[in-house]
């Protein structure tokens, strides 16, 4: 384990919040931004004056900004209050600042999120079990990764459990043919200290070939782009995603040079391509 690995539970004293490694890749969309607010007094004013001179929005078009906790009344919804205030509730912890991190990387998608999520609290009220549309809304929104792909493929491997294929004999197809890009904020939370099995949900975009000709920021809006209209109006379920184990994505875990990496059956696991 490296030291800056070691020092995850180091507790910043400025911030309140654990010390980030935000060398780690997994980060890359957010450490500068993140670096940026955590050198504030308040690292959700800044991420607020961020979101103003961007002029992003929520689900119902209102400024987007990030409030104290306590300012969402009792007995009102989350995601209702942020599509009618623009006001997004934000506790002083790692889930919440990755959360808001996430808004200014996929301020669309998140938008697009937070207007599915308020329109079917507005028809349904809130109740115990969320429903379909809901609970796949909520993955995407917490766990989910971007599975950007030119070559249909990889993305058919991935569907299959094929890891040999998508990680040993295709490996050298990652950055030019396929990627993965962060969206969830509790994925980011669980990886300020990794673990081998930690699984993201994927949600695979076909992306043309001169996608991987933009560079990362360009990459990350196009992609912010093309998912908002789906998030928005088309019907979600949990069996969209495929289950991605993370630390194996190549570049991300130094252990993942060895192929014997992905041979461990229970994070690796054979699922759909076995039953097949």
């Amino acid at each position: 384990m490296s030291s800056a690995q070691s020092s995850v539970n180091t507790v910043c004293a400025v911030s309140g919040l654990p010390e980030i490694d935000w060398r780690a890749p997994w980060f890359e969309a957010v450490a500068v931004r993140g670096q940026s607010a955590l050198a504030c007094d308040d690292w959700r004013d800044a991420l607020s004056a961020q979101a103003a001179q961007a002029a992003w929005v929520t689900g119902q078009g209102r400024a987007l900004r990030f409030v104290a906790q306590e300012d969402l009344p009792a007995g009102t919804a989350y995601e209702a209050f942020i599509a009618a205030t623009g006001g997004v509730p934000t506790r002083r912890n790692l889930h919440d600042f990755f959360n808001a991190l996430i808004w200014m990387t996929y301020p669309r998608g998140k938008a697009a999120l937070n207007a599915r999520q308020a329109a079917a609290i507005a028809l349904d009220g809130v109740q115990a079990a969320r429903g379909a549309t809901r609970d796949a809304a909520t993955l995407f929104d917490e766990n989910a990764v971007l599975f950007a792909c030119s070559d249909p493929a990889l993305g058919a491997a991935l569907r299959a459990f094929d890891w040999r294929t998508l990680f040993v004999t295709r490996r050298a197809d990652w950055g030019r043919a396929c990627e993965v890009q962060p969206f969830g904020h509790a994925l980011l939370e669980k990886l300020v200290a990794p673990y081998k099995s930690v699984t993201a949900h994927a949600w695979i975009v076909d992306v043309p070939q001169n996608y991987f000709d933009r560079t990362p920021p360009e990459r990350r809006a196009w992609l912010d782009a093309r998912i908002a209209p789906t998030l928005a109006s088309v019907c979600l379920t949990t069996r969209e995603f495929a289950p991605l184990p993370v630390l194996g994505v190549p570049g991300w875990w130094p252990d993942n040079e060895d192929p014997s990496f992905y041979q461990d059956a229970s994070v690796f696991r054979p699922g759909r391509r076995e039953k097949a």
